[in-house]
């Protein structure tokens, strides 16, 4: 075979059509493979997250799910100023930029309010000592009930007249009161009885130099 018909046969038309066929399907794939490639890294990139906070659960679920995101409910706290079951909390942080699909964490407002056990306050600590471990805790405090006895030393606690012991377990979103003295006796005790018939208290004064 002479050279001229060798390379004629080499650059034939169809032999350049097959390898332009070549190029366009190996072009198309490698644009094909990147867009791929693009959907799949950045599909639906750039959802930016609602703020959440004091929105009802079912709310923030709809609020969500309109673009493309999902909820989950990680925690319930309490909060006496906000609603029952409205968010608290959310994770990732409002205005945050998250993929389509994403899961954003929620705390949710309790629908009842937590208990606590008393302390050990009553007649173990001044009244200044009592309030703030009281309050520490979460109580709400009325304002102090004065009995005869030594200057705000606490003499006892009650809820709505009736008395609370040392352990027993009370909801913070009910108020407590404080009896406390009021300096004029110093030299008395006063043994609070309850009277389970009447429900008050019977405060009743014993000299403690008497024989």
């Amino acid at each position: 075979m002479s050279p001229r018909n060798f390379f004629g046969k080499l650059f034939s038309r169809m032999l350049i059509l097959n390898l332009l066929a070549m190029l366009l399907v190996l072009v198309l794939t490698v644009v094909g493979v990147h867009y791929a490639l693009n959907v799949y890294t950045r599909h639906d990139e750039g959802v930016k997250v609602p703020d959440l906070t004091g929105v009802k659960l079912t709310r923030a679920i709809e609020r969500l799910g309109h673009i493309g995101l999902a909820l989950t409910v990680n925690d319930s706290a309490y909060n006496r100023s906000r609603p029952a079951g409205v968010v608290l909390q959310q994770t990732p942080a409002a205005g945050s930029m998250v993929k389509q699909g994403h899961n954003i964490y929620v705390t949710i407002n309790s629908t009842s309010s937590p208990s606590f056990p008393i302390p050990d306050i009553v007649d173990n600590c001044s009244a200044r000592e009592a309030q703030a471990r009281l309050l520490a805790i979460g109580f709400r405090l009325l304002p102090d009930k004065e009995v005869e006895g030594e200057k705000d030393w606490v003499y006892g606690l009650e809820i709505n007249g009736r008395p609370v012991t040392a352990g027993e377990r009370v909801s913070i979103d009910t108020p407590l009161q404080l009896l406390v003295g009021n300096g004029l006796t110093d030299g008395y005790l006063y043994d609070e009885i309850y009277d389970d018939e009447d429900n008050i208290y019977n405060e009743q004064p014993q000299n403690n130099d008497m024989p």
